[in-house]
Parts: structure tokens; sequence; C-alpha cells
């Protein structure tokens, strides 16, 4: 069975945008994963076709109401969907490519597009909406972070990238920034590439890649630097 991905939102026109471009377009062609979306308003009760109102306590904005998330949720994974339920929100769990990796070994993903103020906490706890951030800034909308979501994790299922090696040495894989890399011409404004990289010497190339990629999460990431020195 193919990777199968469900987006509530009210912008599905914004779909597929770049995921469906380059190799995850291609993915989706060859049947690797597919790609639905569901317009919220679909699932609103009055003419207007409302899906928000006025927070409670007051306060700027609006809020997605619960009753008509739940209902569209509820159409589109029902109780026994195995998929994981996802809303993107700044206030989320950071996205880590560990995570990434799981989503990529399981049937897809249902992901909510919040938009306004945010989400009726009490849809997000009736249905067990795992929440999840791209990064500590906000945007308009969830529709872009839902795309870096699923761009991370289509990449990754079989057939998409290519060979596994393509992405066995990226950033975050083995818990250190990746490596700089080099290609043709030789020169280059004044500089060549890294006399090591042409030499043909594979275990000297691998210990300099080694060492580059230490030194560069050293420097740029402590955090990740911290977590792999104490790895036991």
């Amino acid at each position: 069975m193919s990777f199968r991905a469900s987006v509530v939102t009210l912008f599905p026109d914004l779909f597929p945008g770049p995921l469906g471009a380059s190799v995850i377009g291609r993915g989706m062609e060859k049947g690797a994963w597919s790609l639905e979306t569901h317009f919220l308003r679909d699932y609103a009760r009055d003419r207007h076709r409302t899906v928000d109102d006025t927070p409670s306590g007051g306060g700027a904005g609006m809020v997605l109401r619960p009753d008509i998330l739940a209902a569209a949720l509820d159409d589109i994974a029902p109780e026994e969907d195995p998929r994981p339920r996802i809303v993107m929100s700044p206030r989320g769990r950071p996205l880590t490519q560990a995570r990434v990796r799981d989503l990529a070994a399981g049937p897809g993903a249902v992901i909510v597009c919040g938009r306004f103020e945010g989400i009726d906490q009490r849809v997000i706890d009736a249905r067990n909406l795992e929440e999840i951030s791209i990064g500590d800034y906000v945007l308009a909308g969830g529709e872009v972070a839902a795309m870096v979501l699923l761009e991370a994790v289509v990449r990754l299922l079989p057939g998409v990238l290519g060979a596994a090696e393509s992405h066995a040495d990226e950033s975050f894989e083995n818990g250190l920034l990746e490596y700089p890399q080099y290609t043709r011409p030789q020169a280059f404004e004044g500089h060549e590439i890294p006399e090591i990289l042409t030499s043909g010497d594979h275990g000297r190339i691998e210990r300099w890649r080694r060492e580059q990629s230490e030194a560069l999460t050293r420097q740029r990431r402590p955090d990740l630097w911290a977590r792999y020195t104490q790895k036991p």
C-alpha cells in the first residue's frame, strides 16, 4: 500500500504546489504516494459556510470551530483509519528527521492546516491531533508547513529519491550536519576542490567527511553536537 496523505485546508488550490514537481511529483505519478485535499468549508452547516468564531474570553482574530473540524476528520479518517492525525502548529513539537522516518514507514497521514488564531482545543484533544512545528516562527496558515512535512516524508519512500545511499549521509540522518559538497570545475574563482576528494583514497575521504561533519555540527548546532557526543 502506498503512502496516503489527506490534507484538511481552507485553501485546497494551494496543493500540490511544489509537491507536484521534481522527484516528489514523479513519485506521486508512479503511485508511491497519493495526496487528497479536503475543503473545510464543505463541512460547514450554514449558508455562509462559516468555519470559525470569536475566541472565548476575548481577544483578536478568530478560532476554527471544533464541531466543523471534527465533522471533517470523522468523514475523512474514521476511527479505524490507522493514519496519525496531525495539525501543523508553531506550539507543536519540532519536526525531526526521526519523526519523518517514522511517518514514512507508516500508511500515511491526515494533516490539518490551521488558520486565524488557532483551533479550538477541544477538537485537538478529542480527535487526538498531534501538534507538529516546523520552526520557531509563525506563518499565516498551516499549508506551507504541511508541504514541508510531506516533502520530508515522501522523499524517503521507496522508489521516490532513488538509491537508499542518496540520503544516508544527509544532515540529521546520523546525528550530524552534512559535510561540504564539491563538483567540477576543479578551480572556481581561485578556489580548488580539496585535494583529498580527488585522491581516490576512499578511506581518507570518509575520514575527512566525518571530520567536516563533526566540525560543522560543533560550530553551528551545539544542541545536536551535545546529543551526538553523549551517545553511548
